[in-house]
């Protein structure tokens, strides 16, 4: 026998908490809601319950929030991105201001100057370079449609293309409408479902690993160039020519067409090799006066315009002569160093793709930068004292490490190497702040400058500027 549900009834949203879910509190207990505004007052049901806190879904709202707006996107609480439609820009960056504040201080454990303001986003839609879209032939199924379901109908078996629904690995939401990027994406995924269903061409089954089509891949650069790569569980010469050829007539914009063969069970590509059908099988992004070649397999940052903000604050923290020796640790396509690269020596790049290391070394070419070196292979087994002995002491390190954060050994090789400068990037506060107070046995935070990369969502990046303490009288 099920335990039976529980519900709240009239509970007051109060604030915000980590992962942009708001809260509220009940008999000194707190409770995490989704999808909900300070302000709103709700019914939920707890789908999930602790000693001291407890999550809980909204089946109806009592009173909305006056800062609540209208959510903009047909898909708003049912697509798992832009959770947060229905607050204003700027409470949503009030709110991310805070959580910034409050992750470093409370995990960082470590003296803090005053945070500086948030640098929001000019533009809070269409501001994405890269999407990826996924086909299934089971459609998720909206609450309304389960009801008036009919047995047999088969409704869920339709197919789509879209994103995959939160917490549901094998069903797809057929997405209409995205405005995570230029309308662009909207007429390439929409065309090309109606291709496919005019042709009857398969769509692509997770559970049972058969059916043709899995993912298209586009990327949108500012100067509009435009790459789309399909993806596809087996070759079909005949098929992808197919589709190519249709697609390549009915949306010239497309400035190079790939395509990948994906045998595996997953959806990574990084060890497969795209095939380029039309084009050069690349794009060019531009930041600033610089360029950046951008392969179907580069990692690049996804919001070009607020790339180039976090680029321009962490050329300001590193305050270079032009004498400097810099490590652009994880340094992707070399992006970073390479904006940089005016003002520095020398730049050494590491990095554990190698994919993304060659588009590194190209884009030093492209940019005319010959005083950079790039290196593939896992940082911590790359940065060893030999290394730094032959490539030079830092003087400045920037790091930019994905969401788990630096491993341990390499926060022990920078004690150890003592640079005077470390500029960190990093898109987890959490974790940034978890290895600044390791840092902080030898380095004190001098300036932190949380931007706004992706805004709707609760993600926030965070530029923070660590510096070497002087040695207290006693080392001396």
């Amino acid at each position: 026998m099920k335990a039976k549900k529980t519900i709240i009834q009239n509970l007051a949203i109060t604030g915000y908490a980590a992962e942009g879910k708001a809260l509220g509190h009940l008999d000194g207990k707190v409770i995490f809601v989704e999808l909900a505004v300070p302000g709103d007052v709700v019914d939920i049901i707890i789908i999930k319950s602790k000693k001291d806190w407890a999550e809980g879904k909204i089946i109806r709202f009592k009173e909305y929030a006056e800062e609540r707006v209208e959510p903009f996107c047909i898909h708003f609480g049912i697509c798992g991105g832009c959770k947060w439609q229905m607050l204003p820009y700027e409470n949503q960056l009030e709110y991310k201001q805070l959580q910034a504040e409050q992750n470093l201080r409370r995990i960082g454990k470590v003296e803090l100057p005053e945070v500086l303001p948030i640098i929001g986003a000019d533009e809070i839609v269409y501001y994405r370079n890269k999407l990826e879209f996924t086909f299934s032939n089971k459609r998720y199924l909206l609450p309304e449609e389960i009801e008036t379901l009919q047995p047999g109908s088969g409704a869920n078996m339709e197919g789509a293309l879209g994103y995959h629904a939160a917490g549901i690995f094998d069903k797809i939401i057929d997405i209409e409408e995205c405005y995570l990027m230029n309308d662009i994406n909207n007429v390439i995924r929409n065309t090309l479902r109606t291709f496919v269903k005019e042709n009857n061409l398969s769509y692509y089954d997770i559970k049972n690993h058969a059916g043709w089509l899995r993912n298209i891949i586009i990327r949108y650069a500012t100067n509009k160039q435009l790459m789309l790569n399909l993806v596809v569980a087996y070759e079909d010469k005949p098929g992808i020519k197919k589709i190519a050829d249709y697609l390549l007539q009915k949306i010239p914009a497309i400035t190079t067409f790939l395509y990948t063969i994906n045998t595996k069970w997953n959806d990574s590509i990084f060890d497969l090799t795209p095939q380029i059908y039309s084009g050069k099988g690349f794009i060019i992004e531009n930041i600033e006066n610089f360029h950046f070649k951008i392969s179907p397999k580069s990692f690049f940052q996804t919001n070009t315009k607020q790339a180039e903000k976090l680029y321009k604050a962490v050329r300001s923290f590193a305050e270079l002569t032009g004498k400097e020796i810099i490590y652009d640790l994880y340094c992707g396509t070399g992006s970073i160093g390479i904006f940089l690269s005016k003002g520095a020596k020398k730049i050494i790049g590491v990095e554990a793709i190698k994919a993304a290391i060659d588009d590194a070394r190209k884009n030093a070419l492209i940019n005319d930068v010959d005083h950079a070196l790039f290196f593939s292979g896992d940082v911590i087994k790359v940065c060893t004292d030999e290394f730094f002995s032959v490539h030079g002491k830092p003087d400045v390190i920037i790091t930019d490490p994905p969401r788990a954060g630096m491993h341990e050994k390499l926060v022990n090789k920078l004690l150890e190497i003592e640079a005077p400068k470390i500029v960190y990037v990093s898109c987890n506060i959490a974790t940034q702040a978890r290895d600044i107070n390791l840092l902080g046995e030898k380095y004190k935070v001098i300036k932190i400058q949380p931007i706004d990369m992706f805004p709707h969502t609760h993600h926030i990046e965070c530029v923070c500027l660590l510096e070497l303490k002087l040695p207290s009288p006693e080392w001396v």
